[in-house]
């Protein structure tokens, strides 16, 4: 299929690329994308795949008054798990109403909301290597070593939604910049945050092209309306540049750039 990554992904950058779709658990050799709200495509990216739609699904595995064990399809969005989180009254989705992004991706990235993640509740992942359990699999902050495709994952919640925990947690993501962007350009380093770092060297609100380092969360890069791959490279790598000349600190990509 064709995928036009300006219309599909969160930052409205890239151009019109063949995309494999993947309709069945397999090897798969390039690069996967979920819903592309992490993503920069270059103009000459690696060979990219997609999970077809037999990969969206929810099912309860086994179910008593203390849990519910669910198999959910990795391209199953962030807003479904948090639906059917909250109509059933489970416990450990509720970040998820503010983190866009399908089951394959938040696995990748381990993406998560202050002391949440998605790691947190797992129980193992199906990938084209065969099923891996949690315990195998060594993920740190906003990290997944895992390489291959995953086609579903499989968690064990508790019920009891955290109505407290869900309205602070949309509080925290409330001062995030509206407009195109694919989120935080960079992990925040340890005992710090990129954003600040970025602030203090003075790049926030510094354009290139109508690309942006957001004037409201300088780890932000914002899609003014026509922004370039190169538009975009450039400032992520000014940002890194800067950065490690004042501070001496190394940021590291929380985006991924194909």
């Amino acid at each position: 299929m064709i995928i036009d990554f300006k219309k599909y992904s969160s930052v409205r950058i890239g151009d019109e690329f063949e995309v494999q779709v993947l309709e069945q658990v397999g090897a798969f050799e390039g690069f996967l994308i979920g819903g592309a709200n992490n993503l920069l495509i270059s103009p000459k990216p690696k060979n990219i795949g997609i999970l077809g739609d037999n990969f969206d699904f929810i099912q309860i595995l086994e179910q008593n008054k203390d849990f519910m064990y669910l198999r959910i399809g990795c391209k199953t969005k962030s807003n479904k798990i948090y639906r059917f989180a909250k109509e059933n009254n489970l416990n450990g989705f509720e970040y998820l109403s503010k983190i866009p992004g399908t089951l394959g991706g938040l696995l990748k990235m381990n993406a998560g909301l202050k002391n949440e993640c998605i790691s947190q509740n797992l129980v193992k992942i199906l990938s084209s290597k065969g099923e891996i359990l949690r315990e195998n699999i060594n993920f740190a902050y906003r990290f997944c070593p895992l390489n291959a495709p995953f086609f579903w994952a499989e968690f064990k919640l508790g019920f009891g939604f955290d109505t407290l925990k869900d309205e602070a947690l949309k509080k925290a993501r409330s001062n995030q910049p509206s407009g195109a962007s694919f989120g935080s350009i960079f992990k925040n380093p340890k005992g710090d945050f990129a954003g600040r770092l970025i602030e203090a060297v003075g790049l926030k609100g510094f354009s290139k092209g109508d690309a942006m380092l957001s004037d409201k969360h300088a780890n932000f890069l914002i899609n003014k309306k026509n922004a370039s791959f190169e538009d975009a490279f450039f400032l992520i790598e000014l940002a890194r540049k800067k950065v490690f000349e004042e501070f001496g600190i190394s940021l590291e990509n929380e985006v991924l750039i194909i």
